[in-house]
């Protein structure tokens, strides 16, 4: 997907890749496409009108199995999209940032694993279509939502939705700061 060429996080997960854009817009195409497949199975799905525009997915409590068989699938289908370094450098950023969220992050809340808008659709209200439904849901029931992001820009976008910076620090593997940002119900 577009909207990710240029992320942080997803420049450093596809950098093996670096010198063919086109196999790195590939591997991320399909990393966003298998987010979403995941959020089908164990969570929320969200996608827009037209789904080349933008999508959402959120990723719910899972039981230790089901957290226990899709970490390995996901290792699997990461070692084979981005390779041996990308998938290395998605465990180093992972395992890192995994212990700073559960510090600040409530158990059972809902996590907005990627949102990704086309650039040629931002600014026309599809980023907030795509979190209201499951925003509703989760407060109807009383359950608080968080993400991880290194992009400045989106900070106002998701504090607009009710999100508030609970968290940022310096992720070594990229050197740039990420926030971890949560709303409660």
């Amino acid at each position: 997907m577009e909207s990710l060429i240029a992320d942080t996080f997803y420049c450093a997960i596809s950098q093996g890749l670096a010198d063919d854009l086109e196999a790195r817009k590939r591997a991320l195409g399909l990393y966003f496409d298998y987010s979403l497949h995941e959020a089908e199975r164990t969570g929320r799905c969200v996608l827009a009108p037209d789904p080349g525009l933008g999508a959402a997915a959120w990723l719910l409590p899972k039981t230790p199995e089901v957290q226990t068989a899709e970490s390995k699938a996901k290792a699997e289908y990461l070692e084979k999209v981005l390779g041996s370094k990308g998938h290395q450098t998605y465990d180093r950023i992972a395992g890192y940032m995994s212990p700073l969220v559960a510090q600040v992050v409530p158990p059972g809340a809902w996590y907005l694993s990627i949102i990704g808008i086309s650039p040629r659709a931002r600014g026309q209200g599809l980023g907030a279509s795509l979190l209201e439904g499951t925003l509703a849901e989760a407060s109807a029931r009383s359950v608080p939502c968080f993400l991880e992001t290194f992009t400045p820009r989106n900070l106002r976008f998701y504090e607009r939705h009710g999100f508030a910076r609970v968290a940022e620090h310096l992720e070594p593997t990229t050197g740039k700061p990420y926030v971890v940002m949560l709303r409660n119900s």
